[in-house]
């Protein structure tokens, strides 16, 4: 069975951090590091529908006011059973603070922040798991 991982990111210099550690396991040929906008990429990859369905795990740790994008396309992209986690689901705790409490250059991420978490409650095509582990990160399991 073949496996590979697509990597996006802006910033290929996080990617080459790792890269060291990723030759040391043999894996560098099972990675697909792509510099880009992940909207732009996953849109690219819905272009190809043998995608669809594909896809067994996505970890989001992008820009939060487009993390309902994200999952709205990474939907499409897993297939059942398959999971995306969304990292910084707790931003810092704020989710959990009364607006006035929290510091205000952390205000805009919180109300972004506390919209999707609202949105993942809602959404009936997955279970969720909110883990506070660090800033928190949630566990969407496609159905």
């Amino acid at each position: 069975m073949w496996m590979q991982i697509t990597a996006i990111d802006m910033n290929k210099d996080t990617y080459e951090m790792g890269l060291p550690v990723i030759k040391k396991a043999g894996v560098e040929h099972k990675i697909n590091f792509i510099q880009s906008l992940a909207l732009t990429v996953l849109d690219e990859l819905l272009e190809n529908h043998e995608n669809r369905g594909s896809f067994d795990f996505a970890f989001v740790d992008a820009d939060k006011v487009n993390y309902q994008k994200y999952h709205e396309r990474l939907w499409q992209l897993l297939k059942v059973g398959g999971i995306i986690v969304y990292d910084n689901t707790l931003w810092f705790g704020t989710v959990a603070m009364p607006e006035e409490s929290t510091k205000e250059e952390l205000k805009p991420g919180r109300l972004h922040t506390i919209e999707f978490n609202r949105f993942l409650a809602a959404d009936n095509r997955f279970q969720i798991s909110q883990v506070p582990l660090g800033d928190g990160i949630t566990i969407c399991r496609r159905l």
